[in-house]
C-alpha cells in the first residue's frame, strides 16, 4: 500500500504530558519540557509543508533476505534534521558511546522481530534501511519516527527523561509508526490516531517481550519504564491499566472514559489506551508468548484489506475478530479471548 507523509510528527512523548508538567511542574521542569514542545512543534510545522507527497515502497534488491541495515548518526546536539556523521554501521563493532550501541541493539531486536516472528523484511517490507540520529537537541525530552527512515532520538533532561535509546519499546514503537505507513495507513487523528498509537504500543510492547522472552504474565505491560526520569516513574503509559502509569497520565480503560478534545490531534496518546488495553486482555486471555497468537492476530488486520486510513477502534476491533477466526477457528479460544477484550473495553 503506499503510504502518505501526510502524517503528522509521531512523537513518543505526548504534548499534552509536557503541557501538563509546564503548568504543574517547578521552574526547571517547566523550561525542559517548553523546550521540547516548542521544537516538536517546529518538527511538525516542517512535515506539514510535505503533507500533500504520497509515496510507494520502493523494490529494493535483496529485499526478503532477512538481514538488517543499521545506521547511527551523531547530530552532536544540533537541530538539523539532515544526518550527521555515521558512527555505527551495520556489522561494526561495539563503539564507546553507550548511546549509540544503545540504539543500534534496540533496531536490532525491532527487525529480529518483524522477521523471525512476521516474516517482515524491516519497516516497508522491502528491507529498508534503518537510519538513527543519536543526541538530537540539547537534553530534548522526546524521540520520533520522520516518516523517511530516519529516527531521532533525545538525550532527555535526566529529570524528566532519561537517554530514550534506553527503552527496546520505545525504539519498537516509533518504528512500528512506519511499519503503519506502509500498511493500513491510519490517519494521525481522532480514532484512527489513537489506534496508530496503540498499535505502535503493541508492537513496541511485543518487541520487548520477544528480546527478553517473557511470557504474558511475566511482562510488566508498561511502555516508556526504562527511558522515565524521577518525575515520572514508573512509567509512560500501562497497557493494563490504563491511567496509572504516572502523575500526568490520564488514559482512559474503556468508552465510558474517552476523551472527546482537539489537542493533541484529537486526543491520539490518551485515548490509545482503550486499544492498549484490549490487546492487553486479549493476550492474557490467549496465554503464552503475547507475539504467538494475540500478535500475530493483530498484524493481520493491520493488513486487512478492508481497513481504510479512517478506521476507527470498532472496524479495527472486527478485524482483529475476523482475524482470529481465519487462523485458529470461529469457536476457537484466540477467538473468543479477542471478542472478549473488545467487549471489555466497550468498543463493541
Amino acid at each position: 500500500m503506499p503510504c502518505s507523509t501526510r502524517h503528522p510528527l509521531a512523537c513518543f512523548v505526548p504534548p499534552d504530558l509536557l503541557r501538563d508538567v509546564i503548568v504543574q511542574g517547578d521552574a526547571a521542569d517547566r523550561q525542559a519540557a517548553l523546550d521540547s514542545l516548542l521544537i516538536d512543534s517546529a518538527i511538525r510545522t516542517m512535515r506539514a509543508e510535505n503533507a500533500a507527497r504520497t509515496i510507494a515502497p520502493l523494490q529494493r534488491l535483496g529485499a526478503g533476505a532477512g538481514k538488517s541495515q543499521r545506521f547511527i548518526h551523531d547530530q552532536r546536539h544540533g537541530s538539523s534534521m539532515t544526518p550527521g556523521p555515521v558512527i555505527r554501521a551495520e556489522g561494526q563493532p561495539v563503539v564507546a558511546d553507550a548511546t549509540v550501541n544503545q540504539a543500534y541493539d534496540g533496531f536490532g531486536d525491532t527487525y529480529r522481530f518483524y522477521w523471525e516472528v512476521l516474516q517482515r523484511d524491516s519497516i516497508d517490507d522491502q528491507g529498508m534501511p534503518i537510519h538513527g540520529l543519536m543526541h538530537f537537541d540539547n537534553s530534548y525530552n522526546n524521540a520520533f519516527w520522520d516518516g523517511a527512515g530516519h529516527m531521532f532520538f533525545g538525550d532527555g533532561d535526566g529529570r524528566l527523561f532519561l537517554d530514550f535509546t534506553k527503552g527496546t519499546d520505545v525504539i519498537g514503537h516509533e518504528l512500528t509508526h512506519g511499519v503503519t505507513q506502509y500498511t493500513a495507513n491510519l490517519v494521525y487523528s481522532g480514532e484512527s490516531g489513537a489506534l496508530n498509537e496503540s498499535i505502535s504500543d503493541v508492537f513496541g510492547s511485543m518487541i520487548k517481550q520477544y528480546a527478553l522472552g517473557q511470557t504474558v504474565d511475566q511482562a510488566d505491560w508498561l511502555i516508556g519504564a526504562d527511558v522515565v526520569g524521577p518525575e515520572l516513574e514508573h512509567a509512560l503509559r500501562s497497557m493494563k491499566e490504563p491511567g496509572t502509569a504516572n502523575k500526568y497520565d490520564h488514559q482512559p480503560s474503556d468508552m465510558d472514559g474517552y476523551v472527546v478534545t482537539i489537542r493533541d490531534h484529537g486526543g491520539v496518546h490518551t485515548n490509545s489506551g482503550i486499544p492498549n488495553r484490549a490487546f492487553y486482555l486479549a493476550a492474557a486471555g490467549i496465554g503464552g508468548k503475547s507475539w504467538e497468537k494475540a500478535g500475530s492476530i493483530w498484524y493481520a488486520a493491520l493488513n486487512d484489506a478492508t481497513l481504510t486510513p479512517n478506521t476507527r477502534f470498532k472496524g479495527f476491533a472486527h478485524a482483529t475478530i475476523q482475524a482470529a477466526k481465519s487462523a485458529y477457528g470461529p469457536t476457537s479460544a484466540p477467538a473468543k479471548a479477542v471478542t472478549d477484550a473488545w467487549r471489555t473495553v466497550k468498543v463493541l
